[in-house]
């Protein structure tokens, strides 16, 4: 069997990098030959991933949630991709909590080793993949817009210090969302669309799966031009969501639950795609089931 390792150098404060050659090693105890490529800048492992697709037998990845959407993205569009194994080094890792995959380098490459091949669910947003979340509106733009250099600095605290300087004051955005029968139309500063459960370090959608067929939406609204205490009402719908979950009620949320949206939004609505920068405008977002064979632990259910 042929493996492709990929893996961004800077992701993790460089820890990749300096276990390499244990990483290689234990790989070619699974795999005959063991190609290794290190990512150069934004975009290369998505190229890497797309060209490697047809190749190989395996594709191992090592980074953030934003490598694995550039890895999804890569691999999204073959008809029979590869089996892909992660190792994570990234700074929250929502999509290994996810999964189950441990953190720790030689916890991940055991898992590569030993575990188990699982079907699990991608997301189709228009043209473009996503593996485990999409969202708009307060907040989103941090995860990539947060400087590199303060990721390393203090962790996911840099997240959070990013997102109060560039959300102390919420964009209200109309949106009309649609899924199946159900239709909702309303102004809004925030929307996520959900496949798994944990999202920002966070249990985000405890009951959630990976596996299931299914998305889940939460939208909060907002009147326009809102007064200052509007505004603290919708934050604190915001914390709601993020500290109970999606599945605890509550006034200033809606949820949908299906395995296809249409979103009506103005160009001004940016999307985040795990983390990282996607499209703008509507979107049509659907489920893939089953698209991506992923290497989890020996014995995981329920994902």
């Amino acid at each position: 069997m042929r493996c492709f390792f990929v893996y961004n150098p800077v992701s993790g404060r460089g820890k990749i990098a300096k276990k390499l050659d244990y990483i290689v090693r234990k790989l070619g105890e699974k795999y005959d030959t063991v190609d290794v490529y290190a990512t150069q800048k934004t975009g290369d492992m998505e190229r890497a991933a797309r060209e490697a697709a047809d190749k190989y037998d395996a594709i191992i990845f090592s980074g953030g949630d934003g490598s694995f959407n550039e890895v999804v993205q890569g691999i999204g569009s073959a008809e029979f991709p590869p089996e892909l194994g992660y190792i994570p080094s990234g700074t929250v890792n929502d999509i290994a909590h996810t999964l189950g995959i441990p953190k720790s380098i030689r916890g991940a490459v055991k898992t590569v080793l030993t575990g188990d091949n699982v079907l699990v669910d991608c997301m189709k947003i228009n043209d473009r993949h996503a593996m485990y979340v999409v969202a708009a509106g307060a907040f989103t733009s941090a995860s990539y817009t947060t400087p590199q250099t303060e990721k390393k600095r203090v962790g996911r605290l840099a997240y959070g210090i990013e997102g109060i300087k560039k959300n102390l004051k919420f964009q209200v955005f109309k949106v009309k969302i649609k899924c199946g029968e159900k239709c909702e139309e309303t102004e809004s500063v925030f929307v996520i669309v959900m496949n798994g459960r944990y999202v920002a370090g966070t249990h985000l959608n405890k009951k959630g799966s990976i596996a299931d067929g299914k998305l889940e939406l939460a939208v909060i609204r907002q009147q326009k031009d809102p007064n200052v205490f509007k505004k603290i009402r919708a934050l604190l719908a915001l914390a709601h969501l993020f500290i109970f979950g999606y599945r605890v009620p509550e006034k200033q949320i809606t949820r949908f639950t299906g395995a296809e949206f249409e979103i009506e939004a103005d160009e001004s609505v940016v999307w985040n795609f795990d983390g990282e920068k996607g499209v703008s405008g509507s979107v049509k977002i659907c489920v893939l089931p089953k698209k991506i064979n992923m290497i989890v632990p020996k014995g995981t259910k329920n994902i």
